[in-house]
């Protein structure tokens, strides 16, 4: 379980809805969060599964974790992993 910036943020981005299992078809769902990237984003409701990722908490405006993203698909890269063909992919 993850310690979010505030207990807002910790209920956004635990929201669940009673119509929709899917946080990017449900249109109360506002924050992603990833707990791979340690990265948190606000969700784009166009059908898709876009987001765009922030850096400050709405709510608090604590300043967020740094993504790890980069981190991720570098040491990937170190390792000679390829995410498209090694399954590795988020």
């Amino acid at each position: 379980m993850t310690n979010h910036c505030c207990e807002a943020m910790s209920r956004r981005v635990n929201v669940r809805c009673d119509q929709h299992d899917d946080p990017f078809a449900c249109p109360d769902a506002l924050i992603k969060f990833s707990a791979k990237f340690q990265e948190y984003g606000l969700i784009i409701h166009d059908g898709g599964t876009s987001s765009i990722t922030i850096d400050f908490c709405p709510w608090c405006g604590r300043r967020l974790p740094e993504s790890q993203r980069d981190r991720w698909f570098d040491e990937l890269e170190r390792r000679g992993i390829d995410p498209g063909e090694d399954g590795a992919a988020p």
